[in-house]
């Protein structure tokens, strides 16, 4: 099992319908994530810089790369655009994060 983690950045004033929305997360989204390998999957915000910082863990054979082509996937993007920093086809901004540290 491999643990990724990745950046994005929130609209100042989102936090309570970011969280909102995720809390009310579609059961098709959430089958689609776990269908990909994806699991312990969790945000967190830097209330102070509006960052994002996503962590999930998934396993050799995930399907992470197709999660874009999915009409959920694309539906989602389209409901959180107007939340969050997104690329021009409403994908979220994301930054790629480098492990330095681990304890177990």
């Amino acid at each position: 099992m491999e643990t990724i983690a990745f950046r994005m950045t929130l609209k100042p004033g989102m936090r309570d319908e970011y969280r909102r929305r995720h809390d009310a997360l579609w059961p098709d989204l959430a089958q689609a994530l776990k269908e990909a390998g994806i699991s312990d999957y969790s945000i967190f915000l830097d209330e102070t810089s509006g960052h994002l910082f996503a962590v999930l863990k998934r396993p050799a054979e995930h399907r992470m790369d197709a999660l874009p082509h999915l009409p959920v996937m694309r539906r989602w993007w389209e409901f959180m655009a107007e939340l969050m920093e997104t690329e021009a086809d409403h994908a979220p901004v994301v930054v790629p994060l480098t492990p330095v540290f681990h304890l177990d």
